[in-house]
């Protein structure tokens, strides 16, 4: 074997035949980014109310967090309204007022940044339809199932439920309420032909995902410590 024979076998990454083929076959100087450029070319990232939507977008999950911890830590809000109740459903009139001003900043973004033609499609305004309906469903049986305190975080407040909901919505998915919430989000920027709305629900779908990870084990922690609790009575 010749050293530059060698130098190649050397050089030769240890991958499974075929693993990278498709990859090396694809020639990215011929790919047509004239779409993508488009559709970034009808949204404004500077505006001021895109940046107050997004603020609003981060802030919601990560107000209800630090305050839902900070009460099951302290038992601040219940001792300030004298009931556990009362904390949790003031608490909730927060978190809907601020949901409220979250949906406005995004709406005002929607219809102030461009419309992008090729999502002007009967077929496109369909589908956001159908997501609509789709969201609003979870969001709703979500809603029914849990209660008012079940939505709104009643578990940091000692106010749990006698076992875990399993039925409609959550044997579709584990977190109706804030996928429900997206596909909303999704389905009113379709609706409207906004670049700019399919952008703020990737944001909004970011910032849920993060939100999951925080409060699914940190729930699961209170349940766990409830029943050994029961364990030991």
């Amino acid at each position: 074997m010749s050293d530059s024979d060698a130098a190649a076998g050397r050089k030769k990454p240890n991958v499974p035949l075929g693993c990278c083929e498709g990859l090396n076959n694809v020639d990215y100087s011929k790919m047509d980014l004239i779409p993508i450029e488009e559709f970034i070319r009808h949204i404004n990232f500077r505006d001021s109310s895109f940046c107050i939507a997004v603020i609003a977008i981060i802030f919601n999950p990560l107000f209800w967090n630090v305050v839902a911890r900070w009460e099951h830590r302290t038992r601040g809000l219940s001792r300030c309204f004298g009931s556990p109740y009362l904390a949790c459903c003031s608490l909730g009139l927060v978190i809907i007022l601020l949901n409220v001003l979250r949906s406005h900043s995004m709406t005002v973004v929607m219809k102030t940044q461009a419309r992008w033609e090729p999502m002007e499609r009967t077929e496109v305004f369909y589908f956001g339809i159908s997501l609509m309906v789709l969201g609003t469903l979870l969001v709703v049986s979500s809603f029914l199932a849990l209660g008012f305190t079940g939505t709104f975080l009643g578990d940091y407040f000692g106010l749990l439920m006698d076992e875990k909901v399993t039925g409609f919505p959550f044997n579709l998915t584990e977190n109706p309420m804030y996928w429900g919430s997206t596909a909303n989000y999704l389905g009113l920027a379709l609706i409207g032909a906004s670049p700019v709305g399919l952008v703020l629900t990737a944001v909004v779908a970011l910032a849920y995902k993060v939100a999951i990870r925080f409060e699914g084990p940190f729930t699961e922690q209170i349940y766990q410590q409830r029943n050994q609790r029961r364990k030991h009575q």
